[in-house]
């Protein structure tokens, strides 16, 4: 189910009048809203829905045996079950057939043929999502730093709230439970501030992403051996405005489903194209990941605590594997590993007193360009493709393919509205910025967006992070 569909909208109808419109307790409304949970994933593939339960209920039980005895190593044993447990699930339907595939050349390189059989399994839609969702709870368990939850609707609720279940924000167990305490019930405010970001996301999602960015990317990458450098150029820059519109509007309606029902989630952006350097990049983009990350991978790898070398390692290893999360092919390993090199780079200049010498959106500029680097290797299809794209970027190819002047502005004037927003917004938020329009303009740019997402609702694409 999409949130870019009138079945979403139909079924979210129902959710708010059921939540805000009964007087079910509160424990009839968490059961409720948990139903609703599945059937929401369930209209992608119902079976996956045992996937979740299983992890639930794993997890759970797990988390209670943990918390239940002092003995290090039934504590470490416990651990390594929910590990063992979630990460073999999503090693077995993400990345087996990647590895196969890797298994393949690497047998060929060696001269030895191998033809098994065809890898048939479908992905389920999220589970990189509520995997490391319900890691995050185990873990935190097994450190302490939380108690586990004495109710297990709640717990199942956390792991299957609807708005983030397939593409996030990854919420800790720590921020949502203690939500579930007591009825959630979104005042005057919140509803209103709800239902416009949710618009606000739409319009993203719909018309700057699908309607706008995705047709001029898809022309350029579906042709990468024709590409020129102009081409490539305005081929990329749509990219990455298409992913930042496709998955921050996601995020956006995520946060706005959840205020509407009284329920409050993490940002998952802040203006990540006016980044100055790439530790600020990941500050700002895709934050409940690269959190997560952090917390739970780099810092256990030794962070920044055992010297220059180890520090480098540890960033490259995060990032590698941050890289694998977003998908099972070595492109994204690559995409990982230039950002590893980005950060592993200013972490050495920065150690040693060199900064960039002109002013900062200068360097918000220099950072967005080599960004854009990295997304040629997030979209292409394949390691031809994208180092066709980068050679055009570079000068090295001739012009072949040559897209139309409205096109090619229509991509500028995107990507510089764009950038001047995020700079502008770069310490700011979209709720500091909505607040000094008139009642007025805000129906007005309220209506506009409803239109345009209406007018463009025949572009009905997925959303990119789905995939993941």
């Amino acid at each position: 189910m999409l949130f870019n569909s009138y079945t979403f909208l139909a079924f979210f109808a129902v959710v708010l009048a059921v939540h805000h419109g009964t007087r079910i307790p509160w424990a009839g409304k968490k059961s409720f809203l948990l139903v609703a949970s599945y059937l929401f994933y369930a209209a992608w593939n119902p079976p996956f829905v045992i996937l979740i339960w299983f992890s639930t209920v794993v997890d759970w039980h797990l988390a209670k045996k943990m918390a239940a005895t002092d003995d290090p190593r039934m504590r470490r044993l416990f651990l390594i079950g929910s590990l063992t447990a979630n990460l073999g699930l999503l090693g077995y339907f993400k990345y087996g057939g990647f590895l196969l595939e890797t298994f393949i050349g690497t047998a060929a390189l060696v001269g030895v043929q191998f033809q098994p059989a065809t890898w048939s399994i479908v992905l389920p839609v999220g589970i990189s999502f509520y995997t490391f969702q319900t890691l995050s709870y185990t873990i935190d368990v097994y450190r302490g730093n939380i108690e586990p939850s004495d109710s297990f609707l709640d717990f199942a609720l956390f792991v299957t709230f609807f708005p983030q279940l397939v593409a996030g924000p990854i919420v800790r167990a720590a921020d949502f439970l203690p939500q579930l305490a007591e009825e959630r019930r979104a005042s005057s405010d919140q509803l209103g501030w709800g239902l416009t970001l949710l618009t606000i996301g739409l319009f993203a999602k719909v018309v700057l992403a699908d309607s706008w960015m995705a047709p001029v990317a898809d022309q350029v990458y579906d042709a990468a051996h024709l590409a020129g450098f102009l081409d490539a150029w305005v081929g990329t820059l749509a990219f990455s405005a298409q992913i930042f519109y496709d998955f921050a509007g996601y995020s956006t309606c995520a946060i706005a489903a959840a205020l509407c029902l009284g329920f409050v989630l993490p940002d998952n952006f802040r203006f990540p194209y006016a980044a100055v350097g790439f530790s600020d990049f990941w500050r700002r983009w895709h934050i409940s990941l690269s959190s997560w990350l952090r917390d739970y991978l780099y810092i256990p790898l030794g962070g920044n605590r055992r010297g220059p070398i180890r520090t480098y390692i540890n960033l490259m290893i995060t990032m590698l594997l941050g890289g694998l999360w977003h998908g099972a092919a070595w492109r994204f390993v690559v995409w990982g590993a230039l950002h590893g090199g980005y950060l592993a780079v200013e972490r050495f200049l920065s150690a040693r007193g060199i900064r960039f010498p002109g002013p900062a959106f200068l360097a918000a500029l220099l950072t967005h360009v080599l960004v854009l680097f990295t997304w040629v290797y997030f979209r292409a299809e394949t390691f031809e493709a994208a180092n066709q794209i980068v050679l055009a970027m570079i000068g090295l190819r001739a012009d072949a393919l040559t897209l139309g002047v409205e096109a090619v502005l229509l991509v500028a004037g995107t990507n510089a509205v764009l950038l001047a927003a995020h700079w502008f917004l770069r310490d700011r938020s979209v709720e500091w910025l909505w607040g000094f329009f008139r009642p007025a303009v805000r129906a007005a740019l309220i209506t506009a967006m409803l239109l345009a997402i209406t007018m463009s609702q025949g572009n009905d694409r997925a959303f990119i992070y789905f995939q993941f």
